[in-house]
């Protein structure tokens, strides 16, 4: 896809589903231009496409790519493959937002036999357990949605591990409080640990980092 100038940060928003990101999460419409990347052709999306396979978003190509409760779904032999993916579209100043699954804090609730036991209820107020969280939501699943597995899982650890060895320069990670979530962001250059802060909490609310940061280099920006 050649994507066309209009003056705006380009957003890939990848695994988008029926949701656009534009005014959420710090994207502030006025400076960002959203581009929705899904393998679902209904959700309408501008691109039809995975994490492992973005041959229609062309290198170096976005400022930023948000995905949202994604790489839980690859198997673990995919998962450099879409780091791949992810640093090739990225514009050499460009960074990864990203959220997924924490399983440190599910496997509380699986270690105190609260497998099939709500954790908590999306806003439609259905109830989403532990047996969703680490294997996939059931009732999307059971709707004709397989693709909607999850084939691998992260502690904040394991996911800093991955996002540095598969290139970033720099990653901070966010433990939510008790929403068995992680929050990262990861720069493509190396950035101080200030800058890396600051990038952090333009996109993620709610406080500082709770991963050590990387040791502070000048940054190549």
């Amino acid at each position: 896809m050649s994507i066309q100038d209009s003056g705006k940060k380009k957003l890939l928003h990848i695994g988008c589903g029926p949701q656009h990101i534009l005014g959420k999460h710090g994207f502030d419409p006025e400076e960002w231009e959203e581009i929705r990347l899904d393998v679902e052709a209904s959700v309408q999306p501008d691109i039809i496409g995975t994490m492992t396979d973005m041959k229609d978003v062309a290198t170096g190509s976005v400022n930023a790519i948000f995905s949202s409760h994604n790489l839980e779904h690859l198997v673990p032999h995919e998962l450099p493959v879409a780091m791949g993916e992810f640093l090739r579209v990225l514009k050499d100043d460009g960074y990864l937002v990203v959220t997924l699954p924490d399983l440190q804090q599910v496997a509380r609730l699986v270690a105190q036999d609260k497998l099939d036991e709500p954790a908590y209820h999306t806003g439609a107020g259905l109830p989403i357990c532990p047996m969703d969280i680490l294997y996939g939501w059931r009732l999307a699943m059971a709707n004709g949605q397989p693709y909607m597995a999850h084939r691998m899982g992260f502690t904040a650890r394991t996911l800093q591990k991955a996002l540095m060895q598969a290139g970033f320069g720099s990653v901070a990670i966010k433990r939510g409080n008790g929403d068995f979530a992680l929050y990262a962001v990861a720069s493509k250059p190396k950035l101080t640990s200030e800058a890396l802060l600051e990038l952090f909490n333009r996109h993620w609310s709610g406080g500082g980092v709770q991963t050590p940061l990387p040791a502070e280099k000048k940054s190549q920006q």
